[in-house]
């Protein structure tokens, strides 16, 4: 079976480097195919577009805008009031995506206001959500591009993220039910919230259109020191087929460079088994 696929999020990685420019020709010397990243929307993409040439790399995933971060917002997908705001900013997503040639788009669900009551505004957020992403398959499926939704832990990470759990998800790409949304699965958010990673993974696979990973509970490099077993994991992925990019979204404990020893000892892994 083919080896995974791991793409460096230039929002985490090789921050070592000021420009994301920079950071794209960083990821292609360390020896990454392909980068991810959160916002790139205060570059400029003419500059973005060349670095990415030049770096010889693809960018396979950018998220939409957060909207007003000093205010509170890190999303607008499942915020009522907010429709409009949300389909400029799929718009700004999209018309940097095509510029990039990126494929896949992370459609923020948003936070639930601060003070009301998560499960009196469920209801109403997912409702939202739900008619907003419907209005983003439209879009994107006219693009060729796959919109995806992720699940953010709100144990750790934030606890006012409306989107936290797999089994939410699941049921809203119920009710959106198009081919051009799926499921981004990062296992640091799914092991925090509900660990049953092998069930949950083998049950939900068929909805993932996107892979992250980081170490639980400190989001490190995958072979630190933490709760997951990362050789199982990746195992478990080649068994079922998985062959997208898997992104690395961690905080490196020290030089991302000296950070991905992991990378070189699962890729040794790979062919000694393939061998055998």
């Amino acid at each position: 079976m083919p080896a995974l696929k791991f793409c460096a999020n230039i929002s985490w990685l090789f921050t070592e480097l000021p420009e994301f420019t920079q950071r794209l020709q960083a990821a292609a010397s360390a020896g990454f195919r392909a980068v991810e990243a959160a916002w790139l929307y205060d570059c400029d993409i003419a500059k973005l577009v060349d670095a990415k040439t030049q770096a010889g790399i693809e960018v396979v995933l950018l998220n939409t805008p957060p909207g007003d971060m000093k205010a509170g917002d890190l999303g607008l997908g499942a915020v009522p009031g907010r429709e409009q705001e949300f389909r400029k900013g799929l718009e700004l997503a999209v018309h940097y995506a095509k510029a990039l040639d990126c494929k896949r788009i992370h459609l923020m669900a948003g936070r639930v206001p601060v003070g009301a009551d998560r499960s009196a505004v469920t209801m109403e957020m997912e409702t939202t959500f739900v008619q907003n992403l419907k209005h983003a398959a439209d879009v994107l499926s006219k693009e060729g591009m796959l919109g995806l939704i992720e699940p953010i832990n709100t144990r750790i990470t934030d606890p006012q993220y409306f989107l936290n759990s797999p089994h939410q998800a699941a049921e809203i790409l119920q009710k959106v039910s198009h081919s051009s949304i799926k499921l981004q699965m990062d296992v640091y958010h799914w092991q925090i919230m509900d660990g049953n990673l092998t069930q949950n993974i083998q049950k939900y696979f068929p909805l993932i259109g996107h892979v992250q990973i980081a170490q639980v509970p400190g989001r490190n490099e995958p072979d630190s020191a933490g709760e997951l077993s990362f050789p199982y994991l990746f195992n478990l992925l080649e068994e079922l087929g998985y062959q997208g990019y898997i992104g690395c979204e961690y905080k490196p404990l020290g030089s991302t460079v000296d950070g991905l020893k992991w990378v070189q000892d699962y890729l040794n892994s790979h062919r000694a088994r393939c061998s055998a």
